[in-house]
C-alpha cells in the first residue's frame, strides 16, 4: 500500500510540475497492426530531429523491475494472462504483466513531461493526457491493406497474414481496454488520425512534422536542427532504402530488438 502511495504522489507530481513550466510538445503514436507505425515514426524522428522511444521503452522498463527484456516481452502490448483470470496458475503471468505495465508508465511519465519526443504505442496517448503540448496520433488503414503489407514484409501467405493482424491488433485493443480501466480505446482521443493506404509513408511523416512545428510556434518553443528533410511524393511511393548513412540516422535507442508493426 504504501509503495502504491508513493507511485500515485509522484505521479501528481509530474502532472503538476508539467503545468508550472512550458510542457515538452510530445507526439504520442499509436498504431493499428500492419499500419507501418513504427515505420512512420522513424521517419518523423529523421525529419524532426528529436529521440524515438518504442522498443527502448521495454528496455528502461526491464532495467527498473531488474528483470531480462526477454522474460517480459512476452507481455509487452499484451494481456493474454488476462483471460485466465481466475485461474492459480496464471497468477504469476498477470502478476509479472501488471509489474511491466507498472514500469513502463513510469518510463513514459518521466519523458512525456521532460523532454520532447516520439512515444509509440504502450497506451502513452492515455498515461500523458495531463501534458498540454501532447500530440495524440493514430495510424490506421483498412484491414486488407494491413494484411497485404504483413503479408509482403514476412513473406508468408494471405490467411497466415490475417490471422496475425487480427490476433495483434487484439491484443493491442484489449491492452488499452485493461490498463485505462476501459475509458480509452486505439481510436480515442486523437488529435490526428493517418490512413496509411491514402498517404505514403513519407507524407504520414509529414503531416505529423506540420503539426509538430505548428505546436512549437503556438508555445513560443524552438525547433530542434531536422536531421533530414522530407520531400513529399507526388506520385508512386519511392522504395525504401534500407541503408541511412550515420550522420542522417533516426535519434533511436534500443534497435536491436525486433521493430513493431
Amino acid at each position: 500500500m504504501t509503495g502504491e502511495l508513493r507511485k500515485k504522489g509522484k505521479d501528481m507530481d509530474l502532472h503538476a510540475k508539467a503545468h508550472q513550466r512550458v510542457a515538452p510538445v510530445v507526439i504520442a503514436i499509436a498504431r493499428d497492426y500492419g499500419a507501418d507505425g513504427h515505420e512512420v515514426g522513424i521517419a518523423l524522428s529523421r525529419r524532426l530531429g528529436i529521440p524515438l522511444y518504442d522498443n527502448e521503452l521495454l528496455v528502461r522498463a526491464s532495467m527498473r523491475l531488474g528483470a531480462s527484456i526477454d522474460q517480459l516481452a512476452v507481455y509487452d502490448e499484451q494481456v493474454a494472462a488476462e483471460m485466465m483470470a481466475f485461474l492459480p496458475d496464471r497468477f504469476d503471468a498477470r502478476t509479472a504483466a501488471d509489474k511491466l505495465f507498472g514500469s513502463l508508465r513510469s518510463v513514459i511519465q518521466d519523458l512525456g513531461f521532460t523532454e520532447t519526443c516520439i512515444i509509440e504505442g504502450r497506451l502513452a496517448d492515455f498515461i500523458l493526457q495531463g501534458n498540454r503540448n501532447l500530440i495524440s496520433v493514430l495510424v490506421t488503414a483498412p484491414l486488407d491493406d494491413r494484411i497485404k503489407r504483413v503479408q509482403t514484409k514476412h513473406g508468408t501467405d494471405f490467411d497466415k497474414a490475417r490471422k496475425l493482424v487480427k490476433r495483434m491488433q487484439k491484443n493491442r485493443e484489449q491492452f488499452y481496454k485493461r490498463y485505462s480501466g476501459g475509458k480509452w480505446n486505439l481510436s480515442q482521443g486523437k488529435d490526428l488520425v493517418l490512413n496509411r493506404a491514402k498517404f505514403s509513408r513519407e507524407s504520414c511523416c509529414e503531416i505529423i512534422a506540420r503539426a509538430y512545428e505548428a505546436k512549437c510556434a503556438e508555445i513560443g518553443m524552438p525547433l530542434p536542427t531536422p536531421v533530414e528533410g522530407v520531400q513529399i511524393p507526388m506520385g508512386v511511393e519511392p522504395p525504401v532504402v534500407e541503408t541511412v548513412p550515420a550522420a542522417q540516422a533516426p535519434v533511436l535507442a534500443g534497435e536491436a530488438l525486433a521493430s513493431k508493426e
